[in-house]
């Protein structure tokens, strides 16, 4: 059953091209003040704004001057890689025989000097390119401090670093990269961190804004998708909306998520050391794994991620389909045990 759920709401209630600039709680409201001097209340404020998150930003601010916010959520994220991505323009099937089979193919090269290039089919017979650069822990701090700096320039010099490298499908990397508009092409810091505090007050965070995972296991989306759906189940079974309650249901969403989505950080990391380390252990971790860890191991933790399948409370179950089946969902539910058919 597909929901459109841009169709649920009025178009008043959906803001676009807001800027948060700070937010604050005041009695039994919180409010948000943005960059065109709008300002907003409710009852709780969810901060879904990704890994540099405004409203957690603010939030952290209000709690490092009453004293309460752990010093380990000041730290920076922890940064492995610089990589630039892009999107070329629809390609040739002929000159690139990977495009004309109806599945998606991802190729990727670990190179030397710690550079790494991956290509990736997609839809309509583009491309999706990457090319990166594993940062030992000094340089990645005087790259994270140089972030300012980045612009068409600095896009350029990545750029040329890579540009005569063999493209797996065939040419090079160059090929790829000219054939792609400028404004597909971004440079972005790998980073990762769990921060300690997800919610006070009034305010809750996820996705990115409290658990920021590396791309390599494809789990940042998900994670992000999981953390809405138990939260949304949270605030769902709330009796009422007590300041007591919401802290309740907070603390409940915190329980159900934060184990996990720590976990996929730490899965995600090891696949980013086997996909393109440099490092001696992230090289025998890649041997072992492509040559010595038996299929039904890989497939084992594999499973481990697939069971957990949080659903919304207050509709039936999705039936499960595949060999692999979902572990019993945690809550109240609205009185749907059956799955959908």
């Amino acid at each position: 059953m597909a929901v459109n759920l841009a169709d649920q709401f009025s178009d008043h209630k959906i803001s676009m091209s807001k800027k948060v600039l700070r937010t604050e709680e005041k009695d039994d409201k919180v409010i948000i003040y943005c960059a065109d001097n709008t300002t907003y209340e409710g009852d709780i404020l969810v901060g879904a704004d990704g890994a540099y998150s405004g409203v957690r930003q603010s939030l952290y601010k209000r709690m490092e001057e009453k004293g309460i916010l752990p010093k380990v959520d000041l730290e920076s994220f922890s940064i492995g890689y610089v990589t630039m991505v892009g999107v070329a323009r629809p390609q040739n099937p002929k000159r690139y025989t990977q495009l004309s089979e109806n599945i998606s193919h991802f190729s990727t090269v670990v190179g030397e000097n710690n550079k790494s290039w991956s290509v990736v089919s997609v839809a309509d017979n583009s491309i999706c390119w990457g090319v990166g650069v594993q940062l030992p822990k000094s340089q990645a701090m005087e790259q994270q401090f140089r972030n300012s700096e980045w612009g068409p320039e600095s896009n350029e010099v990545m750029m040329a670093e890579f540009r005569d490298k063999p493209c797996p499908w065939g040419g090079t990397m160059g090929d790829v990269i000219d054939d792609t508009p400028k404004e597909l092409i971004s440079k972005v810091f790998l980073e990762e961190k769990v921060f300690k505090t997800w919610y006070h007050g009034r305010t809750v965070l996820l996705g990115d804004a409290c658990h920021k995972m590396l791309p390599s296991a494809g789990q940042g989306a998900v994670n992000a998708m999981q953390d809405a759906v138990v939260l949304a189940n949270c605030l769902y079974n709330m009796p009422d909306s007590r300041p007591s309650t919401i802290t309740a249901a907070f603390q409940e969403y915190f329980r159900q998520r934060s184990d996990r989505a720590a976990m996929q950080v730490d899965r995600s990391r090891i696949w980013g050391k086997i996909m393109s380390g440099h490092t001696w252990s992230d090289r025998l971790a890649r041997h072992l794994l492509l040559n010595y860890i038996p299929y039904w191991f890989q497939l084992q933790t594999s499973i481990k991620t697939f069971e957990y399948r949080p659903q919304i409370a207050w509709l039936p179950l999705a039936k499960e389909r595949g060999t692999g089946h979902a572990l019993p969902q945690e809550g109240k539910r609205d009185g749907h045990n059956k799955s959908l058919i």
